[in-house]
């Protein structure tokens, strides 16, 4: 009998979630209502779910009104919680940052690879909503995002390919800051402004 799962090596933890996904369907993951301009088309099922801790990054620019925050991308690690006899532990699955899509030639892109296989995929934000009566206050946006960019692992993993949209929902924190960015001397400045969210992978039912 495991007594505390704060116990198990990371290879257990980790053993323990790929066969809890493997049904990889809707009736194991609860997606959260959303707001409608961010439903997920019908013919899309979930598969997987990530639990996201990081920064969003920004860095002070010159403006048509003057100086802003320009984000510049994410720096964020993925997490699945598990809860095992009132004992709750995470286990890292995937990070979540910017870099080059290859499959549209070097765009920089929100990139999420897995931590199991090193399979990764890109995104493009298609819809963002700031409903208040989802979007907490001071968040970043909830978001639509398509996938545009795909590659399997260097031994053929799989884990992240399959994926075709993603929901970042439940954000917390994230926005660029009010002040920091209002003087010609601030140009270049960077800020890591500390983030939460869960992420909904989505793939294609046929």
């Amino acid at each position: 009998m495991i007594r505390n799962l704060r116990y198990l090596s990371t290879a257990g933890v980790a053993a323990m979630w790929i066969a809890m996904a493997q049904p990889a369907s809707a009736d194991i993951i609860i997606v959260p209502p959303v707001p409608a301009d961010i439903k997920v088309p019908a013919g899309h099922s979930v598969f997987m779910k990530g639990n996201a801790a990081g920064t969003q990054n920004y860095i002070c620019l010159p403006s048509a009104t003057g100086f802003a925050w320009k984000l510049f991308g994410p720096q964020a690690t993925l997490f699945l919680t598990l809860k095992l006899f009132n004992i709750e532990a995470k286990q890292q699955i995937m990070t979540h940052y910017l870099s080059a899509n290859p499959d549209e030639s070097g765009t920089p892109r929100p990139t999420w690879q897995s931590s199991l296989d090193t399979s990764a995929i890109w995104g493009k934000a298609v819809v963002p909503s700031s409903d208040p009566a989802y979007v907490a206050a001071g968040a970043i946006p909830w978001l639509l995002v398509e996938v545009v960019g795909s590659e399997a692992g260097p031994t053929g993993g799989t884990m992240m390919t399959p994926a075709k949209l993603i929901q970042r929902v439940n954000t917390t924190g994230g926005s660029a800051p009010a002040t920091g960015c209002s003087l010609e001397t601030n140009v270049g400045a960077t800020t890591l402004v500390p983030y939460t969210a869960d992420y909904y992978f989505f793939k294609a039912d046929n």
